[in-house]
This record gives C-alpha cells, structure tokens and sequence, in this order.
C-alpha cells in the first residue's frame, strides 16, 4: 500500500479548497439582523439617491402603498405570473 505523503494528506483533508474559501465556523456569530426580519418579509436595497429620500421601512411602505393603490388590479392568475419573474435592476 502507497503512503501518502503530507502534502496529498492536507489536500485530501482540505477537500481541494483554497485557504480563503475555507470557514472557520468555531468563530461565527449569529446573524445580529435575524431578530429584525418577519416571515413574509422582503429585503430590497435602496439606490443611494433614492435612500437619501427614505430615512425609514414606514416612509418605503407608505409610498408603495400609494402607489399600489393608483394602479389597476390585476387577475389572479397574472399576478402569480408577475411575482414570478424577476425584474432586472436599472443602472
């Protein structure tokens, strides 16, 4: 039977990862945002000039709401089909 040597032994133990994409999860920490998020709840970034208007998640949900609001309700079924597809971000 062949010996390994060290260098086979380290890169069969290192699963063939480099040294920065290896994780040390004896020194993690918990998600100090988990506790703000709510099922159901959607995180969206904010544009810097368009963050700069909103100082708050209310001010954000008031003006959705008023713009959802003014616009014409949509079957069902399109609905579904909308909330599906995913929007490219302008730049």
């Amino acid at each position: 039977m062949k010996k390994m040597s060290k260098t086979d032994a380290k890169a069969k133990r290192d699963n063939g990862l480099r040294s920065e994409y290896r994780f040390d999860y004896s020194k993690a920490k918990p998600n100090r945002f988990a506790e703000r998020t709510r099922p159901g709840c959607v995180a969206v970034l904010l544009d810097p000039d368009v963050a700069e208007v909103f100082k708050n998640p209310e001010s954000v949900n008031a003006v959705l709401r008023a713009l959802v609001a003014t616009m014409p309700a949509a079957p069902r079924s399109a609905a579904k089909g909308a909330a599906a597809r995913r929007v490219e971000p302008r730049r």
